[in-house]
């Protein structure tokens, strides 16, 4: 699992560590850390030309003697000082090593590293560090501990900011590192261990030893319905494809069996489709709405009568009322569908994943997946879950028809709301990068590739 703490948190942690351990210690582990992901990222030291962009306090001070490490390894190293109250300790270490402090870089550097504001700085930058970093434009970049200007506990951007090629990272990751759109600034992140004993994180990511863990798998025992039986309530006359491909998704293999309730002509293309697919009946939970058309009220009225998990996605979400809400209950709205629900506009949305998503769950008392780059599965209790695998090729219609399908499949299983959502977001990226390779592809593509994701699963 990955996780990411507070500001708040990850200060706590410093401070108790560093009443155990040797004054410095912990900047010089940051330092250490920080100078070898440089290294790693330009093939050596010896003779790179390195840059260090400098503000005051700890993450300048990493930044200095980060630098003091490179220069002692044949690196040439200059540090541009954005305040007048430099890491005294840093520079002194720097300038030790045969780095020097300049007004503005001497040369062309290899490398760019942001030492400018910390995760206790202020979102946005000031001018002179604009105009420090708009002079080594095109220059790649390596940000220390956050990229400098990004809002840290939320991964909102608000005003000019640093975009980083590499992210160095210490103790424990941060939301703006996971969290879109920070997460995108934040280029490749890195994490240095310096030790912290961290609380318990209400922002995480599961990476694939934690989906193999939590993937249902069958028991010598068990038969189609043991395993799960998952109902689809979707598609219309005017748009079979969605249920073709809710259908597809529901039907990856992880439930016993797939049901499908819809129009007469649709329900004939499921069936020519999928053949294992059967009709109406008892089932462990529903997916309804993905172009559902005028009908998505009564299919979601249907389907909640039933009082099994379901999932709500597309047309039935316009119908959806907070009253609705309940603990297995999963809204799956992209930023547009968000917005409408809430009243916003869709650059709100996207602004702030982390909030609105939060928002909507306590709102509706349900779990909420938005849909994104970085999906963003939050809990009424504001515990979240972020999916982190995937392709842009992603972006595609119908892509989202087959994660309901899944999520609906594991909820059938019996997986938690939160446990089904995120492991299905999960699967649901990890087969498009299988089935693109690399370039396009279409939502029917991913379906297929499911199974493949679910068996490159590490061993539980």
């Amino acid at each position: 699992m990955r996780y990411a703490h507070t500001v708040e948190q990850v200060r706590a942690a410093e401070r108790e560590l560093m009443a155990r351990v040797p004054e410095g210690t912990l900047m010089q582990r940051a330092s250490h850390g920080l100078a070898h992901a440089v290294v790693d990222l330009l093939g050596g030291a010896y003779g790179a030309r390195v840059l260090l962009l400098v503000g005051s306090g700890d993450n300048g001070g990493d930044a200095l003697h980060a630098g003091a490490l490179l220069a002692r390894r044949g690196a040439r190293v200059e540090a541009v000082l954005l305040s007048e109250h430099a890491h005294a300790g840093g520079l002194a270490a720097l300038r030790a090593a045969g780095g020097r402090s300049v007004e503005q870089a001497t040369y062309r550097p290899d490398v760019v590293v942001d030492g400018i504001v910390g995760i206790g700085g202020r979102p946005g930058l000031r001018p002179e560090a604009q105009a420090a970093l708009a002079a080594v434009a095109g220059v790649p970049v390596v940000a220390v501990d956050v990229p400098s200007g990004v809002e840290v506990d939320t991964g909102r951007l608000e005003g000019p900011h640093v975009t980083a090629d590499l992210t160095v990272t210490f103790g424990t990751h941060k939301a703006a590192h996971l969290l879109d759109p920070a997460a995108e600034a934040s280029g490749t992140v890195h994490l240095v261990d310096i030790g912290l004993d961290l609380p318990p994180a209400a922002i995480e990511s599961l990476q694939a030893e934690d989906v193999a863990r939590l993937v249902p798998r069958p028991r010598p025992q068990d038969h189609k319905y043991t395993r799960g039986v998952v109902g689809v309530r979707a598609g219309s006359a005017e748009y079979p494809g969605a249920a073709l491909l809710s259908v597809a998704g529901a039907a990856c293999g992880l439930a016993g069996m797939v049901r499908y309730v819809g129009e007469d002509p649709v329900a004939d293309r499921v069936r020519q489709a999928h053949p294992e697919v059967v009709g109406a009946g008892r089932v462990q939970a529903w997916v309804v709405g993905s172009g559902g058309g005028e009908h998505a009220g009564e299919a979601l009225a249907a389907a909640l009568a039933d009082e099994v998990p379901t999932v709500v996605d597309a047309d039935a979400l316009r119908h959806l009322r907070p009253s609705h809400g309940r603990p297995d209950l999963v809204l799956t709205p992209h930023a547009g569908e968000l917005a409408a629900m809430l009243g916003r506009e869709r650059t709100e949305i996207e602004a702030d994943p982390l909030g609105w998503a939060r928002r909507a769950a306590e709102e509706h008392a349900a779990v909420v997946v938005l849909k994104g780059r970085r999906t963003v599965t939050a809990r009424p209790d504001g515990r979240v879950r972020v999916t982190t695998t995937g392709t842009p090729w992603l972006a595609t219609a119908g892509a989202g028809d087959v994660l309901g399908g899944v999520v609906g499949a594991l909820l059938a299983t019996g997986l938690e709301p939160f446990d089904a959502v995120s492991v299905g977001s999960w699967l649901h990226g990890a087969a498009a990068t299988l089935a693109a390779r690399g370039g396009p592809l279409v939502a029917s593509e991913v379906a297929r590739a499911l199974p493949a994701a679910v068996r490159g699963l590490p061993r539980p």
